[in-house]
């Protein structure tokens, strides 16, 4: 194959990587009447998202929960528009129950904003003042972000969308833009409540990758608060991988193409705009140039710099000095359901009070699979454990299986204290570290999880989705919105409305605002 068909009458878009951002971009591009590419090398599409299969167990890659599955939530909308159906999904209540070190009763998120707002006052006595702030500040920003505004701006359409979302309510936000998680906490008098403190950590490492002293406070209200209703998070049935089978058949029934095993090794640029992409097949070696009008790449800032070659020296400057992102390390069991425990939650975190080599905050992350969920034959069950670590031991390392093997029994170790993980228990056990995730997802040594929302590189200092480079497209966990699967779909959907904007403006292929989303 040298080139793809397509109708040279409509706009051709590539599509570098089968994340759901790039799913999702894809699949709106392609219904609203482009030319769509996705172009893949990994062996199944969701990257992050995805899923694999071992002897009867269905094992979620990375991400475990979805937001934006509610009324006027992301999902909801796109797949409105997309005219295919929501996947079926459980509500997470408890969104995570949470063990501190040394305690056996969890702090449980509630779904219930009454059941939560009771759970707090009874863990963290006195600290009500702290999440009264949290509440407001998440009502004002939902509100600011459900009119899509552009952030960062990067040109006057994207500050004119900007604008728009601004109301008189919104502006309660705007004198915490510069605070982080630890300035409100001192703010209210409960800087030295070391236990709020320590459950803040915690959970905020899940979402924003940094601690409370360093999470930008309008980005914590949002991660904090999404849980409660009337949004909440779910547990899809099935598995992670239905969101993207759906995206998938939207895409190919309105005529655009995904190619796995597919690597696209470089962006062409021309006179500061993106022409065409070089491709690899990786079953044949055939290696070809595609045109395209313009270029989407679903892949980290870093690997994007390294995509382009020569990037422009500001932009390039400034991932080069993003602070080290996170890898992961996550340990898939099989189990006999004789290993759960009754009433188990979905999700659970736990923090330990001992040295050990699980990660960078001694800590894990843990999603559990329930009978009927179709993660597990009957009478068993899936366990999955992650915990953040740093990539660097992981390629620097003179002994990578002995490493991944001791990662492993610890990771197991910790969680029999909550478990009952004997060997006539576990089914099936299998590790991945930011190796295996470089080499599954290509994501550059593995990172997982975005770039830390500190203030530098949040919101409106993040980075944008319009890069330096004219129909050069970012979408994902390096832009703002891109934590989880709504934060990289609602990237998405930016940027078919900057595509579709840059459309109208030469007179070609769109039908206006009548076909984005919430107009």
């Amino acid at each position: 194959m040298s080139s793809i068909s397509i109708d040279k009458s409509k706009s051709h878009v590539v599509i570098i990587g089968a994340g759901i951002g790039g799913l999702t971009a894809g699949a709106l591009l392609a219904h609203r009447g482009y030319n769509v590419l996705i172009l893949d090398q990994a062996l199944v599409p969701g990257g992050c998202a995805s899923t694999f299969k071992r002897q009867g167990f269905t094992f979620d890659v990375g991400a475990t929960q979805v937001a934006g599955l509610e009324p006027g939530g992301i999902h909801h909308r796109i797949f409105s528009e997309l005219s295919i159906d929501l996947p079926e999904a459980t509500p997470c209540d408890p969104a995570c129950a949470v063990y501190l070190p040394g305690e056996s009763t969890p702090i449980n998120v509630w779904r219930d904003k009454e059941k939560w707002q009771a759970e707090r006052q009874k863990q963290f006595p006195g600290s009500e003042p702290f999440w009264q702030l949290m509440a407001a500040l998440f009502g004002a920003s939902w509100e600011f972000q459900g009119r899509d505004p552009v952030l960062p701006p990067r040109n006057l359409w994207d500050l004119w969308q900007l604008a728009q979302a601004v109301r008189p309510s919104t502006l309660i936000t705007v004198p915490f833009t510069l605070f982080t998680v630890g300035d409100a906490l001192r703010l209210c008098g409960l800087g030295n409540d070391r236990r709020l403190r320590t459950f803040l950590d915690l959970q905020l490492k899940l979402y924003s990758q940094v601690d409370a002293d360093e999470t930008a406070l309008l980005y914590a209200a949002t991660a904090l608060s999404v849980s409660q209703l009337p949004q909440g998070l779910f547990h899809l049935q099935g598995s992670m991988q239905v969101l993207s089978d759906r995206l998938v058949q939207s895409l190919e029934r309105d005529g655009g193409k995904l190619l796995m095993r597919h690597t696209v090794e470089e962006i062409k640029v021309e006179n500061g705009k993106a022409t065409a992409v070089v491709i690899r097949n990786q079953k044949t070696g055939e290696v070809w140039t595609e045109a395209a009008d313009h270029i989407v790449s679903n892949v980290t800032v870093q690997n994007l710099v390294q995509l382009l070659g020569q990037a422009p020296s500001g932009y390039k400057n400034r991932v080069e000095k993003l602070p080290q992102a996170s890898g992961a390390f996550v340990v898939y069991l099989g189990v006999d359901a004789s290993a759960i425990p009754p009433e188990c939650p979905p999700h659970l975190q736990f923090l330990y009070d001992v040295n050990g080599p699980i990660g960078e905050n001694n800590s894990l992350f843990v999603s559990v699979s329930h009978p009927g969920d179709g993660r597990a034959p009957e009478g068993k069950a899936t366990i999955i454990a992650s915990s953040f670590v740093d990539p660097a031991q992981w390629w620097q390392t003179d002994d990578y299986e002995g490493l991944k093997e001791k990662f492993t029994q610890e990771a197991i170790a910790r969680l029999a204290q909550y478990f009952y993980l004997k060997p006539e228990t576990i089914i099936y056990q299998e590790a991945a570290t930011p190796r295996t995730f470089a080499h599954f997802t290509a994501r550059d040594r593995g990172i997982v999880g975005g770039i830390g929302q500190r203030i530098p590189t949040f919101g409106p200092f993040g980075f944008a989705n319009r890069t330096p480079i004219q129909n050069l497209w970012l979408v994902g966990d390096s832009t703002h919105p891109g934590e989880g699967t709504a934060g990289v779909s609602y990237s998405a959907l930016t940027v078919v409305r900057q595509i579709e904007k840059e459309a109208r403006d030469q007179g070609a292929g769109s039908k206006g605002d009548k076909k984005e989303l919430g107009f």
